[in-house]
């Protein structure tokens, strides 16, 4: 049965589940018979429930019971797709055990999903085979979701090549090749634009990382500098930020239109109280894992997305994660 009344777009959950009871709640979802749900109105999920956070295996469960009776849709996230790639074996002559390499630092990123996981193998193979379900992206009658970027050009193709927004076995094993249709796709919509800083210059991020990439927006209809098109929580360096961007960087770019349906992603660890990015863009990913927020949007048809309609709780650094509401 569709929501008669609206959705409400949740942003990434990163195992909090406290957090995700809490906004629920607040939202109007009440537990029955062992599932959230709303009397007129759907979730949706922009992806990112596993990895990082104290209570994944319960966040799974939370959100896989809701789709699963209807009351929420998801979309694949980078961290679903990640998870599922570590545990998938690749043909003997690839040159490769697994999809996704088991480097230290592939490890480091899944080992608190592998912790909470590591007496309950069947659920984990259960929920494996349900992230390889997940839609890579949702078009609704009135507004669009997608984890990190919304492509067009490249989400015509994959409609025209497969005729449905999911990954296929074959495509899943192609999501390695970066040239192929399904890893330019993957590429794009879970990890967003990501540009490579000039000359070899290495930034180390808050989270520790040294990275020689930034992510970057696609709704900057004509950026001239590097800083007009950053999109992260970690500025670049100053002798990046105010260079020309050249042609070769703007053409990896894509350009989502203030004409388009209204866009929620998540993805980009964003700070401070949630707003509308564009009139027409919401990013719902405000840090709830690193006690930040868990964000929602009541979306109720508005083409003009409004500061008003986002709903949060607070993620505060105790043990386990406990959560204030914010009005």
């Amino acid at each position: 049965m569709l929501p008669q009344q609206g959705y409400d777009v949740i942003g990434d959950v990163h195992g909090c589940a406290i957090a995700l009871k809490m906004l629920l709640e607040r939202l109007g979802y009440t537990k029955k018979r062992g599932v959230w749900q709303h009397k007129s109105r759907q979730a949706v999920f922009v992806g990112d429930i596993v990895d990082r956070g104290p209570r994944i295996r319960e966040s799974l469960h939370i959100v896989h019971d809701m789709v699963d009776r209807a009351g929420a849709q998801i979309v694949m996230g980078n961290h679903e797709f990640n998870a599922l790639s570590y545990f998938t074996p690749m043909p003997a002559h690839s040159g490769r055990s697994y999809l996704r390499e088991r480097t230290a630092r592939h490890t480091r990123i899944i080992q608190e999903t592998l912790d909470q996981f590591a007496n309950h193998p069947q659920d984990w193979q259960d929920f494996l085979a349900w992230f390889k379900a997940m839609p890579l992206f949702l078009e609704l009658e009135s507004f669009r979701v997608v984890h990190a970027c919304w492509d067009q050009s490249l989400i015509d193709d994959y409609l025209k090549e497969y005729g449905h927004n999911q990954l296929t076995d074959e495509g899943l094993l192609q999501t390695m090749d970066r040239h192929a249709l399904p890893g330019r796709m993957i590429n794009r919509l879970m990890r967003g634009i990501n540009l490579p800083l000039p000359d070899g210059i290495i930034m180390r991020a808050k989270d520790g990382y040294e990275r020689h990439l930034f992510r970057a927006d696609f709704w900057t209809k004509s950026p001239t500098y590097y800083q007009d098109v950053v999109f992260q929580p970690d500025p670049l360096p100053p002798e990046v930020a105010t260079r020309k961007l050249p042609a070769e960087q703007k053409a990896k770019l894509c350009y989502y239109s203030s004409k388009e349906k209204p866009l929620f992603i998540g993805h980009y660890w964003r700070m401070g109280d949630p707003k509308p990015i564009k009139p027409n863009i919401a990013c719902l990913d405000y840090s709830a894992v690193k006690y930040g927020k868990l964000v929602a949007y009541r979306f109720n048809g508005e083409q003009q997305l409004q500061a008003k309609n986002f709903v949060w709780v607070n993620v505060e650094q105790k043990a386990p994660f406990t959560t204030t509401l914010n009005f």
